[in-house]
Formats: structure tokens, C-alpha cells, sequence
């Protein structure tokens, strides 16, 4: 349920930033830095936005194509070499870095999703459950959602059998299956089990 102040975030410029594909076995994790502009305010489909975990695929692609015409946004992405070499929290961490930087605009207040784990500026407030509570969290979850689902779908060409377009790189069934039988491909994250366990 949405929260009287959900959309107040908008009115104070605030920047919100969400990440997406921190618990897939393949492909990258990539993070979304936004700002609303108060033009959206107007829009009915405002009133749509949520986590992007609770919307289907088809409202969550429509509304990313009209949040994008409301707003100044930049994603930052990590692959899963980055994940192995690093390990999955602080590339989670370099994406969002990434995608603040890239947005331009340090010195707005920023709220992101989760629990304090870095630091961006003195201006930056974690947020659980942000993507429920706050306008800017959830846009940003649902642009960085379309956006790797994009990534994901191409990969599933390049790499035929995982079912990668529709699982989006996560621990399937039909994907835990295709990894003992075709293997891992380039783009599967060694660091991360049950890869780990098939590897050693």
C-alpha cells in the first residue's frame, strides 16, 4: 500500500537509487540513478509507479518508457567478472556509485534502497524497503528492472538453452538444469554457488 509522503521525494529534487540482479547467476548487476521532474506530478500514470518486483513485465517496460520522458536518469552497471573479482556486495555498491556519478548532479539529497553500506555524499539516507516508500526508489527500480531484463533477453540469443529470457539470469529450474547439462557460459558468475560447487 502506498504511503500518504510517497510521492514528496519529487517535490525536493530528491535522487533515487535502486539496484537490480544481485542474486542472478549470470549477467550483470546494474543499478539506476534518478530524478523526477515535477511535470510528472500531472501524469496519471504516476499513481502506477511501485516496486518494480510487483509489477509484470509488460506494465513495468510501459511505465519505464514514460517515467524516462519525466526525468534525468543514468544506470551503472557491473558484469559478472566484476562481481567475481570483487565479490557481489561491493560491485553491487561500484553500480550504484556508477550511476550517481554519471547522473551529474552531487549535491541533490539521495535516497536508496536498502540497508547503509557506502557512502555517496553527506546528503544520502538508505532506505528499506525504499522501492514501497519512496516515488524516486521505485522509478529507479523499475528503470534498472527493464533495462537488465533488455540485457538478459539479448544474452539469451547469444547463449541458447538457459532460458535466459525468461528467467532473467536467476536460479531457475529449467537454468539449473541447463547448466549441468550445457555448463556455464562467459557470462555466469564463478563466485557464486551452486557454480562454485560444479567448478571445484
Amino acid at each position: 500500500m502506498i504511503k500518504e509522503n510517497f510521492y514528496d521525494d519529487i517535490e525536493f529534487n530528491i535522487v533515487g537509487i535502486d539496484e537490480v540482479g544481485r542474486g542472478a547467476l549470470c549477467g550483470p548487476v546494474v543499478s539506476c540513478a534518478i530524478q523526477l521532474k515535477k511535470t510528472i506530478l500531472k501524469q496519471s500514470f504516476i499513481t502506477e509507479i511501485d516496486d518494480s518486483k510487483k509489477l509484470k513485465e509488460n506494465k513495468r517496460n510501459e511505465l519505464a518508457s514514460l517515467i524516462k520522458k519525466f526525468s534525468i536518469f543514468s544506470y551503472g552497471i557491473c558484469s559478472n567478472k566484476i562481481i567475481d573479482k570483487i565479490n557481489i556486495l561491493q560491485a553491487t555498491n561500484l553500480s550504484m556509485k556508477k550511476a550517481y556519478q554519471s547522473l551529474g548532479n552531487n549535491e541533490s539529497r539521495v535516497k536508496i534502497d536498502g540497508i547503509e553500506s557506502f557512502f555517496l555524499n553527506n546528503r544520502t539516507k538508505f532506505v528499506k524497503n525504499g522501492d514501497s516508500k519512496s516515488v524516486v526508489i521505485a522509478a529507479a527500480s523499475i528503470l534498472a528492472k527493464s533495462y537488465r531484463d533488455n540485457i538478459m533477453i539479448r544474452y539469451s540469443s547469444e547463449f541458447p538453452g538457459y532460458s535466459l529470457e525468461k528467467n532473467k539470469g536467476y536460479g531457475s529450474k529449467i537454468h539449473l538444469l541447463a547448466i549441468e547439462k550445457l555448463g556455464i557460459t562467459p557470462i555466469h558468475r564463478k563466485s557464486f554457488a551452486p557454480i562454485k560447487n560444479l567448478l571445484f
